[in-house]
């Protein structure tokens, strides 16, 4: 990784004049060079605020955002080495996927030879002369990909690239933006997938009411807010499973379908007695124990639900 960051964040304000209360309330962050950086947070908490300012569609009400040493509300030759693949598709959906690229290519005076390679790279080279309104929501989440690398930026800011989609159209993405990290990009990651966090990003930060809440390494923050558990996954008999909670009240219960997983923490006292009065709600067909996760970060430093 190079010595300076390719992007920072400094003392970030965001006052939208409709509002009562501030989407930023003075974010401090950096994003090292060639590192994948997520960016994690409940609804509203300023994910996308904090993007619009990174993407240069958005200027704060104080303090700065730097990309590449450049800032991004008053540099235009920025683009030039930024790229960003937006939730929403923002394509031109009676234009064929090859006459949308070739649009955007003609904005940047990217050589049409680049377009031809990008959509055979994503698979998409078959399906370049049909209307992008024909395409599933994967081949346009790849062909989002394929516009935001026209140019070859350094940086990538990427909003929830895999959201809706199938774990196959994930996996593609997936290894794309691996793929972007060993070119030596730098890849900033919004996403509410934790388990996608988890794998790809080199560190991970959360975002809750327009402030940070926690910053490291995955494993640093699963180590020091996460916790393991034992599983307990079950079909419960008549009287339901409700009342565990009133008998353990350590006992965190999900529901899967019609099963039911009742997780205990793994450093409870009296574990195997808590177990052993678990079976008698109902009958009990797996015990395995599982590793803290990001899900449970996000809930200990958000106090949200996962969505």
């Amino acid at each position: 990784m190079a010595d300076s960051p390719a992007i920072i964040v400094q003392d970030l304000v965001k006052r939208y004049r409709h509002a009562q209360t501030l989407a930023l309330k003075g974010l401090n962050f950096h994003v090292n060079s060639g590192e994948i950086f997520g960016y994690l947070g409940p609804n509203g908490a300023g994910k996308t605020t904090t993007i619009r300012i990174l993407a240069g569609l958005s200027r704060p009400t104080k303090g700065y955002c730097r990309v590449l040493g450049q800032d991004t509300a008053s540099n235009p030759t920025l683009y030039n080495h930024l790229g960003v693949v937006f939730e929403e598709s923002h394509l031109y959906e009676r234009l064929s996927g090859l006459e949308n690229l070739r649009f955007f290519a003609s904005l940047h005076g990217v050589p049409q030879d680049r377009v031809l390679s990008l959509l055979e790279e994503y698979g998409l080279a078959k399906a370049a002369k049909r209307p992008v309104g024909t395409y599933s929501k994967g081949m346009k989440r790849r062909l989002l990909i394929c516009r935001a690398l026209l140019h070859d930026p350094d940086v990538l800011v990427m909003d929830e690239p895999t959201s809706g989609l199938d774990p196959t159209s994930a996996g593609v993405i997936h290894r794309a933006i691996e793929a972007f990290r060993r070119q030596g990009k730098t890849i900033f990651l919004s996403t509410h997938d934790m388990a996608e966090a988890d794998a790809l990003c080199d560190r991970v930060a959360f975002i809750n009411q327009g402030q940070i809440a926690a910053l490291d390494r995955p494993s640093t923050l699963k180590r020091q807010y996460g916790q393991p558990v034992i599983v307990v996954e079950m079909q419960p008999g008549e009287h339901g499973v409700e009342a565990i909670k009133g008998v353990i009240p350590t006992a965190r219960i999900s529901w899967e379908e019609d099963l039911v997983k009742v997780s205990l923490p793994l450093d409870q006292p009296d574990l195997g007695t808590s177990i052993d009065r678990i079976r008698e709600y109902g009958e009990v067909l797996t015990i395995h124990s599982q590793e803290a996760s990001l899900g449970q970060v996000f809930q200990t430093v958000t106090g949200a639900g996962l969505h």
